[in-house]
């Protein structure tokens, strides 16, 4: 056994993994609000409810993501055996998601240029003389 060893006791490790679990459901509900509101977003006004219909089912997709992440980081540092495996675990992680948040804005950044876009030519067809 070396001296970086160290133990989460069986009940405090089973109360972890019953929020974790809380926290999943929770976040379950939220993701189901959500969807739920964008929805009624995209009943509204076609060309700038479809931009932020896109927008925010991104923006919804990402958040399940980094907190779906987040979630299955926090449960593996709960089974790690000694430091130096939660150090690997926490490195893993800030590395994956940075990688994901860089990935992420990437693709909002044309997501939302190109709702632009079309919001623009959307105002420009609709100021033009009808003949």
């Amino acid at each position: 056994m070396s001296d970086d060893r160290f133990e989460i006791p069986k009940e405090m490790r089973s109360m972890a993994e019953a929020s974790f679990e809380q926290a999943r459901k929770a976040f379950d509900k939220f993701l189901t609000s959500a969807q739920t509101a964008a929805g009624s977003i995209e009943e509204r006004g076609a060309t700038v409810a479809a931009g932020a219909k896109d927008i925010g089912a991104k923006a919804v997709s990402y958040a399940e993501q980094n907190v779906k992440a987040s979630l299955d980081h926090a449960q593996s540092l709960l089974k790690a055996k000694d430091l130096t495996e939660v150090m690997r675990l926490h490195s893993e992680y800030v590395q994956g998601q940075m990688r994901a948040l860089a990935q992420q804005a990437s693709e909002m950044g044309q997501i939302v240029s190109k709702a632009a876009m079309d919001a623009g030519k959307a105002a420009m067809d609709a100021a033009k003389p009808k003949i």
